[in-house]
């Protein structure tokens, strides 16, 4: 096991306290100060920060075989939500920027998403595919109020028949009822809301930017009523720490209306250990050695194993025991319910721009 971090102040409103140094880079350099291995420290919450992101295409593509999509969107890079265990984080670095506070703090925009969107979508080498939004970061983090990239991207999906799956954790999702249910009419969206926990003094802690649970589960409430399919994410299972509250998040998934749930059991690509390890030692101090000793048991003894087909459900007794566990919540809760996949027979594209309720075709 590895020796604790000294403890750092935690920063108001994110969910890192610090900023680790960009593995891409020789040099760091902080105004502040720095720790003796080079992590920075802060003494004040940074302001967020938004840039223009100038990406010439819109629609990234993976290969990844435990992936269940193959086209993802999305059109923030870094994510305000501050998820202390966010895989994501590491991404940043690709920009010359931390996987700490950068991550949640300096937000790249793209602006121009639903204009490179239709237009990659009417290429004749686009073949019709279910897209996945919220591959990588929120959809409907913050900025989403502002910018409404989210909404104006499903739009032009609709304006295509294109089918769309959406995830995220927050209940703004609602906000787009109206054309995600013209979409759900056509049986052309999926959407699943992430519920981590639903003790909201840890939900504060660890997502400090995010929906409470509550306003979760009235937004899968909401999408139902509104004929959208809505399953729930129990993302991600923290061995230790919000293990046992499985079954009832599934449960109470499924009285809001969800049609079916999964789950993924926390992994921590790059640095994103350092500070999830730093956020337990500093919000659970009582929980740390424990927490820390069962991920290792999942994970082969290490933080992390990124092996495709292990790196989202973990190996080993402890992760047989969630896995059972999940089943036996499924079953108690009449999970899944039937239903089809999307239907991507219905693409075109549009000669014109229709209206939002114009007739089934």
């Amino acid at each position: 096991m590895t020796e604790p971090r000294p403890v750092l102040p935690s920063v108001r409103g994110r969910g890192a306290a610090f900023n680790v140094p960009v593995r891409f880079e020789r040099l760091s350099y902080d105004p502040q100060h720095t720790d003796e291995e080079g992590f920075e420290l802060r003494e004040h919450a940074p302001r967020t920060q938004f840039y223009r992101d100038h990406a010439r295409t819109v629609i990234a593509t993976n290969t990844s075989p435990d992936i269940p999509f193959r086209a993802s969107i999305n059109p923030y890079r870094g994510c305000e939500h501050g998820c202390t265990y966010c895989y994501a984080r590491p991404t940043h670095e690709f920009l010359g920027l931390s996987a700490g506070l950068d991550f949640e703090s300096k937000i790249l925009v793209k602006l121009d998403a639903a204009t490179l969107l239709r237009r990659e979508l009417a290429a004749r080498k686009w073949t019709p595919q279910v897209i996945a939004m919220s591959g990588v970061t929120d959809i409907y983090q913050p900025a989403e109020r502002h910018y409404r990239l989210t909404r104006a991207c499903l739009e032009v999906l609709l304006d295509y028949r294109n089918p769309v799956a959406l995830i995220t954790k927050n209940a703004l999702i609602t906000r787009d009822l109206d054309v995600l249910a013209e979409l759900a009419r056509r049986n052309l969206v999926r959407v699943a809301l992430s519920i981590t926990t639903l003790d909201e003094a840890l939900r504060r802690s660890m997502e400090p930017r995010t929906s409470t649970a509550q306003a979760r589960l009235d937004a899968v409430a909401r999408l139902t009523d509104a004929g959208v399919p809505v399953s729930v994410m129990v993302g991600p299972v923290i061995p230790g720490l919000n293990d046992d509250e499985l079954p009832r998040i599934v449960r109470e998934a499924a009285r809001a209306g969800a049609v079916d749930a999964g789950y993924n059991v926390v992994h921590f690509p790059g640095v994103t250990a350092d500070l999830f390890l730093d956020w337990l030692a500093r919000e659970q101090p009582e929980r740390r050695a424990r927490v820390e000793a069962l991920i290792r048991e999942v994970r082969g003894g290490d933080l992390n194993d990124p092996r495709f087909g292990q790196r989202m459900t973990g190996t080993g007794p402890y992760a047989e025991g969630l896995r059972a566990l999940f089943r036996a919540a499924l079953r108690q809760a009449g999970l899944p319910k039937p239903g089809v996949a999307l239907d991507v027979t219905r693409f075109r594209v549009p000669s014109a721009m229709p209206s939002l309720f114009d007739p089934l075709d």
